[in-house]
């Protein structure tokens, strides 16, 4: 394959994920149903669990769900283009990386969003189904028996690296599962302050 032809497929694939990983799914719910504005509600978050304070426990699923699909299919996708990248899967980690930067930095509601848990599950899920199942079990098991949505999170991406590595995914797949840790458990700053001052939301 030619160097430019490569970098065309790099430039579509980093463009169209970011923007796919920006699509505000959150704010547009809220927003269509309620007239509201989710960045003034709650923790100011585009996410699920905003959604649920001013929805309810059904809309939090669907705005899960729609979060992990958005990012799951640029990843999904970008392997039909791998190409020259195919013994590393480099092509879609970067997808995945530009997926979890646009629901965090959405370029449609001034770089501002959710905190990637649901959409990085989403393509850890496109990576490697087996892991990406595995920590969406254990983001659910821990946030019912802390009773916290943050904490599930921060413990599920934490042993991401080490759910790829256990499942023998390639080494870029577990690098980006640690990069993808370390930025969603920075995203969560402000909810491992209120942690550990006692005031943090419960999730029931």
């Amino acid at each position: 394959m030619e160097y430019t032809e490569i970098l065309r497929q790099l430039a579509l694939v980093i463009a169209a994920s970011y923007l796919i990983g920006s699509i505000p799914t959150g704010y547009i719910v809220v927003k269509l149903f309620t007239g509201q504005d989710i960045r003034k509600i709650g923790s100011g978050s585009t996410g699920a669990t905003n959604v649920k304070r001013v929805m309810g426990k059904k809309w939090f699923f669907i705005v899960m769900f729609l979060d992990a699909l958005k990012g799951a299919l640029p990843v999904a996708l970008s392997a039909y283009f791998m190409s020259a990248y195919s013994e590393i899967g480099l092509l879609p980690v970067i997808a995945a990386i530009c997926v979890i930067l646009g629901h965090s930095r959405s370029v449609f509601l001034n770089f501002t969003g959710g905190k990637s848990v649901a959409s990085g599950v989403g393509t850890l899920m496109a990576l490697n189904w087996q892991a990406g199942l595995i920590i969406a079990l254990v983001w659910g098991c821990v946030t019912w028996i802390s009773k916290y949505v943050s904490v599930g999170s921060i413990v599920a991406l934490a042993l991401s690296p080490l759910i790829m590595w256990f499942m023998n995914a390639p080494i870029a797949y577990i690098i980006y599962a640690l990069i993808a840790a370390i930025y969603v458990i920075w995203l969560h700053r402000e909810n491992i302050k209120r942690l550990k001052d006692g005031v943090e939301n419960k999730v029931r």
